[in-house]
């Protein structure tokens, strides 16, 4: 199934608006219902106040009801494998599980599959503000 996730990171990835880094980034987030959120990175004139593609794509999961998330896609037009920063690493951990896998792509597929435990071994769980 993760090719299907791919292809929505690429859809989505056209719809980027990168006037000034020229660094499109597309994300898929599938929940384990099924359903997909995508997002794309949008930049503005007071750059780099704009934000990534997975923040975009969490925001749609987010107003479409959550879930668990269950598998991310992540691609960027110049840069095979690109992985979620370091923010969005942390955003993500918070609607997802160590187990949930990250799909790393480039133009033709998927490239290599992690978790987000792998990519944030450390992270800052919301758990221990209860």
């Amino acid at each position: 199934m993760s090719h299907d996730l791919f292809e929505a990171a690429k859809t989505a990835m056209a719809k980027a608006y990168a006037p000034y880094s020229k660094f499109p980034v597309g994300a898929a987030l599938r929940t384990e219902d099924g359903r997909v959120f995508t997002g794309a990175n949008i930049e503005v004139a007071s750059y780099p106040e704009g934000w990534c593609a997975e923040t975009t794509a969490l925001g749609h999961y987010v107003m479409g009801g959550g879930g668990k998330i269950t598998e991310i896609a992540v691609i960027a037009e110049r840069m095979a494998k690109c992985s979620p920063c370091g923010g969005c690493r942390q955003r993500l951990a918070e609607f997802c599980r160590p187990e949930t896998k990250l799909y790393l792509c480039d133009n033709t597929g998927v490239v290599e599959t992690v978790t987000m435990g792998d990519m944030l071994p450390y992270g800052f769980r919301g758990d221990i503000l209860k």
